[in-house]
């Protein structure tokens, strides 16, 4: 939320107050405090989303770099082991022997190595979490966004409040206040909440 439309809510809670409105300016007031809080919970959650496509997508180069090594020294294994069976020199054979032993311990290593946790069944696997992490984050953002423009919604029927008098108004902006809520609730503790219901209509 930017400075100015902070400025702008609290006009709006100083100008009931002095109206005689205080109810309305302690309900404009408090839906600009959750505002605030589903804006900087939104901020957070994209900026984690961002980084965690940023290392998934890593992840996944680091992945393809590990499969193409490993297949080229699998190839020169499989290769040089062709070679080998066709050749009756012990020397050459014994010298081609430990080349192909080596490569294919190479191989090995690209594929499963939990030592440094760099090999590709372990790049795989971070990947996947730090997409799953992205997901979450991303379902978290959404949930808060939702819940930021229900409280801006509420805020302006309460400013309507004290213009027009009519006290549905109020009423509807502290429904909408609690759908806020309920929002940032998703957000924080269920962000996958509103899709489960949304497969469950369909």
């Amino acid at each position: 939320m930017s400075a100015h439309e902070n400025m702008e809510h609290a006009e709006h809670a100083e100008h009931a107050a002095h109206g005689g409105n205080k109810k309305i300016a302690l309900l404009i007031s408090v839906l600009a405090l959750f505002l605030a809080f589903s804006e900087t919970l939104g901020k957070s959650a994209q900026t984690t989303a961002i980084t965690l496509n940023v290392t998934s997508n890593d992840l996944w180069a680091f992945f393809q770099a590990k499969t193409i090594r490993m297949t080229v020294v699998t190839t020169a294994a499989e290769q040089l082991q062709v070679v080998s069976d066709t050749t009756d020199n012990p020397a050459a054979k014994a010298t081609m022997a430990k080349s192909i032993e080596t490569w294919k311990k190479n191989a090995a290593r690209y594929n499963d190595e939990p030592e440094t946790n760099e090999g590709r069944k372990q790049l795989a696997a971070r990947a996947k979490d730090a997409e799953h992490k992205r997901d979450e984050a991303l379902a978290r953002y959404h949930n808060y966004e939702f819940a930021s423009a229900v409280f801006q919604i509420g805020i302006v029927l309460a400013s309507a409040t004290i213009i027009t008098g009519m006290v549905v108004l109020s009423w509807l902006s502290v429904g909408l206040g609690a759908a806020g809520l309920a929002f940032m609730a998703f957000g924080l503790w269920a962000p996958h909440a509103m899709d489960f219901l949304t497969h469950s209509a369909h």
